[in-house]
């Protein structure tokens, strides 16, 4: 029996072509993402710049966040970054398109100034829904292995050429988001999806280099400081690691370079739930929390007004990080249960 892995689902199809009425040639766009972009984030909004650039439609990206400096290879002349003129670079849009977020108020210090458009806004997104939602139209699908597998799905609905320039930034939001197509998100049709991009052009050791292989040293050293923290519950199945507020400083490295450093603890034999807490200063503390089996961490994120998927969630906290910690590992034991 043959499956054709490629067809694009009912419901999306549906939805894509509700809102394909907005992407009129010659409107202005503007594109943006979460706090911190990562690696979905910034390929599915540079995908989608291209692909909207290349059928008339002026676009700009403007996230709350700069763009990180390890997806720089996914910009290009086609689109412009906004991002450092803030809210001024929504005020003449005709059209809002907002990627990767659930909830608007994941847009930072954009949040207030989205609210006030009057413009259409659309949001394509693979998060559980949230009740503050960045737009009321779009496209949103939790079976999508990353946002970056439903711009794809655009570009098909619409019969859109992907050149390899876009191909590669879809490929990014997929490779990262599936942590390297090894998380349980990785579905048939997300190893079809990408192999049609690898069909594309996509050169998977090349992504691989960029992305997994071109760390500074100091990421190293840090990653060495921050796993000499490690936590472990083993009768709760509960692991965590903390970050002190002046290691990104001491080391000179970028927030972007803490990404995975949190899958060290979820990789500890019997671990149900792993947690990552990183001092930002200003009394305000970042965890991550990751998963393993049936624990739903975005169920246990969305307790301290946080969220995401199920096995990967995150959550701003106000509160000094010893505090934060102690408030959070015990709630964790708590949502976890009795010790197995």
């Amino acid at each position: 029996m043959t499956i054709d892995l490629l067809t694009v689902p009912a419901a999306r199809r549906a939805a894509i072509l509700e809102f394909a009425p907005e992407l009129v040639a010659g409107r202005k766009v503007a594109l943006s993402t979460h706090l911190n972009a990562d690696g979905d984030g910034c390929g599915s909004e540079s995908a989608l710049a291209r692909l909207l650039v290349a059928h008339g439609l002026a676009t700009r990206i403007v996230n709350p966040t700069p763009w990180p400096e390890m997806f720089d290879f996914l910009l290009g002349g086609e689109f412009e970054n906004l991002t450092s003129r803030g809210s001024k670079a929504l005020k003449d849009i005709d059209l809002l398109i907002v990627l990767d977020i659930s909830d608007v108020k994941r847009l930072g210090h954009l949040t207030n100034s989205v609210r006030a458009l009057t413009v259409p806004k659309l949001v394509i997104d693979h998060h559980v829904a949230s009740d503050d939602p960045a737009g009321p139209r779009g496209l949103s699908d939790t079976t999508a292995c990353a946002t970056a597998e439903l711009v794809f799905d655009i570009a098909q609905v619409l019969d859109w050429d992907i050149t390899p320039d876009v191909a590669r930034s879809l490929y990014t939001g997929m490779l990262t988001d599936t942590g390297g197509f090894r998380f349980s998100n990785t579905s048939p049709r997300c190893l079809a999806v990408a192999a049609q991009l690898l069909a594309l052009g996509v050169d998977p050791e090349e992504m691989y280099t960029r992305i997994y292989a071109s760390a500074p040293a100091g990421r190293v050293r840090l990653m060495a400081d921050v796993l000499a923290t490690l936590q472990v519950d083993e009768a709760h199945g509960l692991t965590w690691l903390t970050m002190q507020a002046d290691a990104l400083e001491k080391y000179a490295v970028k927030a972007e370079d803490l990404d995975g450093i949190v899958e060290h603890a979820r990789s500890i034999a019997g671990t149900r739930m792993a947690l990552f807490f990183r001092d930002l200063g200003h009394g305000k503390v970042k965890v991550s929390f990751r998963s393993i089996g049936g624990t739903d961490v975005n169920a246990f994120a969305r307790e301290f007004g946080g969220g995401g998927h199920a096995k990967a969630s995150g959550a701003l906290i106000t509160g000094e990080l010893s505090a934060v910690r102690d408030q959070v590992v015990e709630r964790a034991r708590v949502f976890l249960g009795a010790p197995e």
